[in-house]
Protein backbone atom coordinates (compact mmCIF):
# COMPACT_ATOMS: atom_id res chain seq x y z
CA UNK A 1 0.00 0.00 0.00
CA UNK A 2 1.48 3.39 -0.99
CA UNK A 3 1.92 6.32 1.40
CA UNK A 4 -1.13 8.24 0.17
CA UNK A 5 -3.38 5.22 0.65
CA UNK A 6 -2.03 4.67 4.15
CA UNK A 7 -2.62 8.31 5.10
CA UNK A 8 -6.21 8.09 3.87
CA UNK A 9 -6.71 4.81 5.73
CA UNK A 10 -5.95 6.55 9.04
CA UNK A 11 -8.47 9.31 8.38
CA UNK A 12 -6.94 11.99 6.17
CA UNK A 13 -8.91 13.20 3.17
CA UNK A 14 -7.33 12.71 -0.28
CA UNK A 15 -6.24 16.38 -0.41
CA UNK A 16 -4.90 16.32 3.15
CA UNK A 17 -2.92 13.17 2.36
CA UNK A 18 -1.41 14.69 -0.82
CA UNK A 19 -0.43 17.90 0.97
CA UNK A 20 1.05 16.23 4.04
CA UNK A 21 2.99 13.84 1.79
CA UNK A 22 4.31 16.75 -0.28
CA UNK A 23 5.47 18.63 2.83
CA UNK A 24 7.19 15.54 4.22
CA UNK A 25 8.84 14.89 0.86
CA UNK A 26 9.98 18.44 -0.01
CA UNK A 27 10.02 20.32 3.28
CA UNK A 28 8.91 23.88 4.09
CA UNK A 29 6.87 25.38 1.24
CA UNK A 30 4.49 28.19 0.40
CA UNK A 31 0.89 27.58 -0.59
CA UNK A 32 1.52 28.00 -4.33
CA UNK A 33 4.37 25.50 -4.26
CA UNK A 34 2.40 23.05 -2.14
CA UNK A 35 -0.51 23.31 -4.55
CA UNK A 36 1.72 22.42 -7.51
CA UNK A 37 3.58 19.62 -5.78
CA UNK A 38 0.50 18.04 -4.27
CA UNK A 39 -1.60 18.63 -7.40
CA UNK A 40 -4.35 20.22 -5.34
CA UNK A 41 -6.15 23.39 -6.50
CA UNK A 42 -4.89 26.43 -4.58
CA UNK A 43 -8.36 27.22 -3.17
CA UNK A 44 -8.75 23.65 -1.87
CA UNK A 45 -5.16 23.72 -0.66
CA UNK A 46 -5.95 26.49 1.88
CA UNK A 47 -8.88 24.53 3.29
CA UNK A 48 -6.90 21.29 3.57
CA UNK A 49 -3.94 23.07 5.19
CA UNK A 50 -6.28 24.55 7.80
CA UNK A 51 -7.67 21.10 8.60
CA UNK A 52 -4.16 19.64 8.84
CA UNK A 53 -3.22 22.53 11.14
CA UNK A 54 -6.26 21.79 13.34
CA UNK A 55 -5.17 18.15 13.53
CA UNK A 56 -1.67 19.20 14.55
CA UNK A 57 -0.03 17.79 11.43
CA UNK A 58 1.31 21.03 9.93
CA UNK A 59 2.41 24.40 11.33
CA UNK A 60 3.03 27.90 10.01
CA UNK A 61 6.57 29.08 9.41
CA UNK A 62 6.63 32.89 9.55
CA UNK A 63 9.38 34.48 7.50
CA UNK A 64 10.06 37.90 6.03
CA UNK A 65 7.81 37.32 3.06
CA UNK A 66 5.02 34.82 2.55
CA UNK A 67 3.75 32.46 5.22
CA UNK A 68 5.03 28.97 4.56
CA UNK A 69 4.09 25.62 6.03
CA UNK A 70 5.95 22.59 7.34
CA UNK A 71 4.88 19.09 8.28
CA UNK A 72 4.93 17.97 11.89
CA UNK A 73 7.07 14.88 12.53
CA UNK A 74 5.29 11.72 11.20
CA UNK A 75 5.21 10.15 14.68
CA UNK A 76 2.31 12.55 15.29
CA UNK A 77 0.25 10.24 13.06
CA UNK A 78 0.67 7.45 15.60
CA UNK A 79 -0.57 9.79 18.32
CA UNK A 80 -3.70 10.50 16.29
CA UNK A 81 -4.41 6.79 15.92
CA UNK A 82 -3.85 6.27 19.65
CA UNK A 83 -6.24 9.12 20.49
CA UNK A 84 -8.92 7.68 18.21
CA UNK A 85 -8.44 4.25 19.77
CA UNK A 86 -8.86 5.68 23.27
CA UNK A 87 -12.02 7.51 22.22
CA UNK A 88 -13.47 4.36 20.69
CA UNK A 89 -12.59 2.27 23.75
CA UNK A 90 -14.36 4.75 26.02
CA UNK A 91 -17.52 4.50 23.89
CA UNK A 92 -17.36 0.71 23.45
CA UNK A 93 -19.21 -0.36 26.65
CA UNK A 94 -22.21 1.79 25.69
CA UNK A 95 -22.16 0.61 22.07
CA UNK A 96 -21.98 -3.06 23.09
CA UNK A 97 -24.76 -2.65 25.64
CA UNK A 98 -27.03 -1.04 23.04
CA UNK A 99 -26.15 -3.72 20.51
CA UNK A 100 -27.04 -6.53 22.94
CA UNK A 101 -30.29 -4.83 23.97
CA UNK A 102 -31.56 -4.62 20.40
CA UNK A 103 -30.20 -7.87 18.99
CA UNK A 104 -32.93 -10.31 18.02
CA UNK A 105 -32.91 -13.75 19.72
CA UNK A 106 -32.33 -15.27 16.29
CA UNK A 107 -31.21 -13.63 13.08
CA UNK A 108 -29.45 -14.29 9.79
CA UNK A 109 -27.37 -12.00 7.62
CA UNK A 110 -24.86 -12.05 4.78
CA UNK A 111 -21.26 -10.87 4.42
CA UNK A 112 -19.54 -10.60 1.04
CA UNK A 113 -16.04 -11.24 -0.23
CA UNK A 114 -12.69 -11.26 1.58
CA UNK A 115 -13.83 -8.43 3.86
CA UNK A 116 -16.81 -10.56 4.81
CA UNK A 117 -14.47 -13.33 5.96
CA UNK A 118 -12.69 -10.79 8.15
CA UNK A 119 -16.05 -9.68 9.53
CA UNK A 120 -17.08 -13.13 10.69
CA UNK A 121 -13.63 -13.77 12.17
CA UNK A 122 -14.09 -10.57 14.19
CA UNK A 123 -17.36 -12.03 15.45
CA UNK A 124 -15.49 -15.17 16.49
CA UNK A 125 -12.92 -13.12 18.41
CA UNK A 126 -15.71 -11.19 20.09
CA UNK A 127 -17.35 -14.45 21.17
CA UNK A 128 -13.98 -15.71 22.36
CA UNK A 129 -15.11 -19.33 22.44
CA UNK A 130 -13.85 -22.51 20.77
CA UNK A 131 -14.43 -22.88 17.04
CA UNK A 132 -15.62 -26.07 15.36
CA UNK A 133 -14.70 -26.02 11.69
CA UNK A 134 -15.80 -28.36 8.90
CA UNK A 135 -14.34 -28.54 5.39
CA UNK A 136 -11.42 -26.16 5.99
CA UNK A 137 -9.01 -25.80 3.08
CA UNK A 138 -6.74 -23.06 4.40
CA UNK A 139 -8.71 -20.40 2.48
CA UNK A 140 -8.09 -18.02 5.39
CA UNK A 141 -4.57 -17.72 3.97
CA UNK A 142 -5.74 -16.17 0.72
CA UNK A 143 -3.23 -13.36 -0.03
CA UNK A 144 -6.03 -10.78 0.26
CA UNK A 145 -6.68 -11.56 3.93
CA UNK A 146 -3.56 -13.38 5.17
CA UNK A 147 -2.37 -10.43 7.27
CA UNK A 148 -5.72 -10.34 9.08
CA UNK A 149 -5.69 -14.14 9.47
CA UNK A 150 -2.32 -13.96 11.21
CA UNK A 151 -3.70 -11.27 13.54
CA UNK A 152 -6.81 -13.38 14.20
CA UNK A 153 -4.77 -16.47 15.10
CA UNK A 154 -2.57 -14.45 17.48
CA UNK A 155 -5.62 -12.97 19.22
CA UNK A 156 -7.40 -16.33 19.36
CA UNK A 157 -4.35 -17.81 21.06
CA UNK A 158 -4.32 -14.97 23.61
CA UNK A 159 -7.99 -15.63 24.35
CA UNK A 160 -7.23 -19.36 24.67
CA UNK A 161 -9.70 -20.18 21.93
CA UNK A 162 -9.29 -23.73 20.63
CA UNK A 163 -9.78 -24.51 16.96
CA UNK A 164 -11.15 -28.01 16.38
CA UNK A 165 -10.85 -28.62 12.64
CA UNK A 166 -12.13 -31.23 10.22
CA UNK A 167 -10.21 -30.44 7.05
CA UNK A 168 -11.31 -31.10 3.50
CA UNK A 169 -9.25 -33.86 1.92
CA UNK A 170 -7.54 -31.39 -0.44
CA UNK A 171 -6.03 -29.57 2.54
CA UNK A 172 -3.59 -32.46 2.87
CA UNK A 173 -1.71 -30.90 -0.03
CA UNK A 174 -0.94 -27.81 2.07
CA UNK A 175 2.23 -28.39 4.10
CA UNK A 176 1.73 -28.31 7.89
CA UNK A 177 -1.78 -26.83 7.52
CA UNK A 178 -2.91 -27.97 10.96
CA UNK A 179 0.10 -26.29 12.57
CA UNK A 180 -0.32 -23.14 10.48
CA UNK A 181 -3.95 -22.82 11.57
CA UNK A 182 -3.03 -23.52 15.20
CA UNK A 183 -5.46 -26.43 15.28
CA UNK A 184 -6.00 -27.81 18.78
CA UNK A 185 -6.95 -31.10 17.16
CA UNK A 186 -7.79 -32.08 13.61
CA UNK A 187 -8.95 -34.78 11.23
CA UNK A 188 -9.44 -35.01 7.46
CA UNK A 189 -12.46 -35.92 5.37
CA UNK A 190 -11.91 -38.60 2.75
CA UNK A 191 -11.75 -37.63 -0.93
CA UNK A 192 -15.25 -39.02 -1.47
CA UNK A 193 -16.70 -36.21 0.63
CA UNK A 194 -14.63 -33.28 -0.67
CA UNK A 195 -16.38 -29.96 -1.41
CA UNK A 196 -15.43 -26.32 -1.93
CA UNK A 197 -17.53 -25.19 1.04
CA UNK A 198 -16.76 -24.71 4.71
CA UNK A 199 -18.69 -24.25 7.95
CA UNK A 200 -17.64 -22.66 11.24
CA UNK A 201 -19.48 -22.89 14.55
CA UNK A 202 -18.53 -20.60 17.44
CA UNK A 203 -20.51 -19.41 20.41
CA UNK A 204 -24.07 -18.81 19.23
CA UNK A 205 -23.13 -18.48 15.55
CA UNK A 206 -23.07 -20.80 12.55
CA UNK A 207 -21.23 -19.51 9.49
CA UNK A 208 -21.13 -21.25 6.14
CA UNK A 209 -19.95 -20.35 2.66
CA UNK A 210 -18.83 -21.88 -0.60
CA UNK A 211 -16.00 -20.79 -2.85
CA UNK A 212 -12.90 -22.19 -1.14
CA UNK A 213 -9.89 -24.02 -2.53
CA UNK A 214 -6.59 -24.95 -0.93
CA UNK A 215 -5.10 -21.68 0.33
CA UNK A 216 -7.46 -19.35 -1.58
CA UNK A 217 -10.94 -17.89 -1.75
CA UNK A 218 -12.61 -18.32 -5.14
CA UNK A 219 -14.20 -15.13 -6.44
CA UNK A 220 -16.42 -12.86 -4.38
CA UNK A 221 -17.68 -15.37 -1.82
CA UNK A 222 -21.03 -14.99 -0.05
CA UNK A 223 -20.89 -15.77 3.67
CA UNK A 224 -24.13 -16.83 5.38
CA UNK A 225 -24.14 -16.01 9.09
CA UNK A 226 -26.80 -17.40 11.42
CA UNK A 227 -27.17 -16.27 15.03
CA UNK A 228 -29.15 -18.79 17.06
CA UNK A 229 -28.04 -20.38 20.36
CA UNK A 230 -30.14 -23.50 19.76
CA UNK A 231 -29.07 -23.90 16.14
CA UNK A 232 -25.38 -23.46 17.04
CA UNK A 233 -25.70 -26.09 19.78
CA UNK A 234 -27.32 -28.50 17.30
CA UNK A 235 -24.61 -27.94 14.69
CA UNK A 236 -21.93 -28.59 17.31
CA UNK A 237 -23.62 -31.90 18.13
CA UNK A 238 -23.64 -32.90 14.45
CA UNK A 239 -20.02 -31.78 14.09
CA UNK A 240 -19.09 -33.96 17.07
CA UNK A 241 -20.94 -36.92 15.55
CA UNK A 242 -18.92 -36.61 12.35
CA UNK A 243 -15.70 -36.17 14.34
CA UNK A 244 -16.35 -39.36 16.29
CA UNK A 245 -16.96 -41.31 13.06
CA UNK A 246 -13.72 -40.17 11.42
CA UNK A 247 -10.54 -42.16 12.04
CA UNK A 248 -7.74 -40.64 14.07
CA UNK A 249 -4.87 -39.11 12.18
CA UNK A 250 -1.81 -41.29 12.13
CA UNK A 251 1.19 -39.84 13.90
CA UNK A 252 4.05 -38.97 11.58
CA UNK A 253 7.16 -40.94 12.47
CA UNK A 254 10.35 -38.89 12.68
CA UNK A 255 12.86 -39.51 9.89
CA UNK A 256 16.05 -41.19 11.10
CA UNK A 257 19.42 -40.81 9.46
Amino acid sequence: MDTLSVLQTIGLSPNEAKIYDALVTYGVSGVSTISLRAKVHRRNCYDALQRLHDKGLVFHVHGKKDVTFAAVEPTKLMELIHEKKESLESAMPTLERLYREHRAPEQAFIFKGPEGVKNYLRLALHEGRDMYILGAEGAWFDPRIVSYTEYFLREAKKKRMKLHIIFDSEARDLPSISTTMLAHDHKFLSKAYGTNATMDIFGDYVVTYTGTAPGVLIGDVTIFVMYSPELAASYRTWWQCLWDLLPKEKAVKPVRD
